[in-house]
């Protein structure tokens, strides 16, 4: 068996940890992605700034400095990163300091905006000059280009922009095999080690370093050999590793800035849809009309700020998830998160981080039925459920939604079962209303299951609501404290909510 080396003379076999890399250039595994090509092309005209964009993982730096390389660049280039404060300073010096040679930027999509208009003025200004002399080749995150080209329209045909999309598999096998020539073995799991990198370069190597590692491979084998270790295992012993590194920080992001048990999880379901994106990245905005159960949560944590927030206080977060708030652009930074979270039981999660259940048979937690004349309280009850991660019918909130629909037949499902509780304010207008009448009609069956909640005003006729007499309810007060008395009654629906759910898991279990 051959042992780790860190000290290896020129006859010293190939050690693991330079053929499967985890950090730095890989030589032995390097593979041209699709792309490359054309970053050569790019690369070599006179004038014109790369820009180079796509996931994380997937080779975009490696294959920039091979290119360089290639191109014969390579002794006049200096690599800057926007993630090293240090490095901020020259950036933001670089137009006092033509002609400068080849300057490369990775994470680009960290600068501020000014930088970034700043890069774009130069990279104006050199393909105007036709420049030989210096060339600008920026790498960062999806959408990259366009972020870059926003800050000037007519930037777009002066730089070339390179999108890298996910590897296809074979260009993730031909990775693997390199990797098994140069260590003289055979890996017996590489078709799962291929079809789980889902096109990450980097999550190849990963896996492939850790299958060797459990097989006792340190170094080329003296004669071929195929490894034992099973894909399972190997998956194990990488989900338990990266668990240290990343459960509590994938742990601080589903909590939100504050954990609202009954709530319907806004950060965390935005986490999991990430983790189901291809290209791990999402627009938040666009996820939350692609499921309208979440729809309300999601859209209040993303329009009022709280998302951007969240990433931006947290160094834990920033270093593995970059919010773009722009374009509402959630995107993972670190390829390990992306296995991370792709591999995790999420129900387990769910409950790890603290949440009663992410079952949400009912399209809304909440329905709010009130005679106009109630408004002010049907709004100050909206606004407080809103603001704890629930989903709340309120139809000043679903006019558009409403707008050329068959109104009754858009509201009864809503009324009827579509909402986990019916939240029915009654005062002296509510018997009189034809669309309150209409919604207690879809509602009254479900007084027997405990399924509606009568808020009942103290100066509502008595004995004008038979149902609702023979349940329990919330009283209110008129000239009392309105806003203490809307947290009152929050804390009393947060209650039900619970024992809702909680109800509801025990049967499924």
């Amino acid at each position: 068996m051959s042992t780790p080396s860190s000290d290896q003379g020129d006859d010293a076999p190939v050690a693991l940890q330079d053929v499967f890399v985890l950090s730095g250039v890989p030589t032995h595994t390097f593979v041209a992605p699709v792309e490359y090509a054309r970053l050569l092309v790019a690369l070599r005209t006179p004038g014109r700034s790369v820009v180079i964009e796509g996931p994380s993982g997937i080779g975009k730096t490696t294959a920039a400095q091979n290119a360089i390389t290639e191109a014969g660049a390579d002794a006049l280039t200096i690599s800057l990163s926007a993630r090293k404060k240090e490095d901020l300073a020259l950036i933001a010096d670089l137009p006092n300091q033509l002609p400068f040679g080849t300057v490369l930027i990775d994470d680009f999509h960290r600068l501020s905006d000014e930088q970034k208009l700043e890069l774009a003025d130069l990279m104006k200004t050199l393909a105007d000059q036709g420049a030989s002399h210096s060339k600008l080749v920026v790498i960062g995150i999806n959408n990259a280009g366009q972020t870059l080209i926003s800050f000037g329209r007519d930037l777009a045909n002066r730089i070339d922009v390179i999108p890298f999309e996910a590897n296809p598999e074979y260009k993730i096998e031909e990775l693997v095999k390199k990797g098994e020539s140069a260590l003289n073995i055979g890996l017996a799991i590489r078709d799962e080690i291929v079809k789980d990198a889902q096109g990450s370069f980097y999550l190849a190597q990963m896996l492939a370093y850790e299958a060797c590692l459990r097989d006792g491979i340190y170094a080329a084998a003296p004669d071929v050999r195929t490894t034992e270790v099973s894909y399972e295992m190997v998956k194990a012993g990488v989900m338990a590793k990266l668990a240290r590194s990343f459960h509590s920080v994938a742990t601080e992001f589903a909590r939100g800035s504050k954990l609202r048990r009954e709530g319907r999880a806004p950060y965390l379901h935005l986490l999991y849809w990430l983790s189901q994106s291809k290209n791990w990245a999402i627009n938040a905005s666009r996820e939350a009309t692609l499921h309208p159960e979440q729809r309300g949560s999601v859209s209040q944590v993303v329009t009022k700020g709280f998302l951007g927030d969240l990433v931006r206080s947290s160094k834990d977060v920033q270093s593995v998830l970059h919010y773009d708030s722009s374009s509402s652009t959630l995107v993972v930074q670190d390829p390990q998160f992306v296995f991370y979270i792709r591999n995790i039981s999420w129900p387990q999660f769910a409950e790890e981080v603290g949440f009663l259940s992410i079952d949400f048979p009912s399209r809304y937690d909440f329905a709010l039925s009130f005679a106009g004349s109630d408004r002010s309280i049907a709004e100050l009850l909206f606004l407080r459920l809103q603001d704890d991660e629930f989903e709340v019918f309120y139809d000043r909130n679903e006019q558009a939604r409403i707008l050329a629909e068959d109104v009754e037949e858009y509201l009864a499902p809503i009324y009827a079962s579509d909402a986990a509780i019916v939240v029915c304010i009654l005062g002296p207008e509510y018997p009189k209303r034809v669309w309150t009448r209409f919604e207690s009609k879809q509602f009254r069956d479900r007084f027997k299951t405990g399924e509606v909640v009568p808020v009942v005003l103290d100066d509502a006729p008595v004995g004008a609501f038979d149902e609702a007499g023979r349940v329990g309810h919330i009283g209110w007060s008129r000239h009392g404290d309105q806003d203490a008395q809307g947290g009152e009654t929050v804390r009393l629906l947060k209650e039900k909510i619970a024992d809702v759910r909680t109800t509801r898991a025990r049967k499924k279990a």
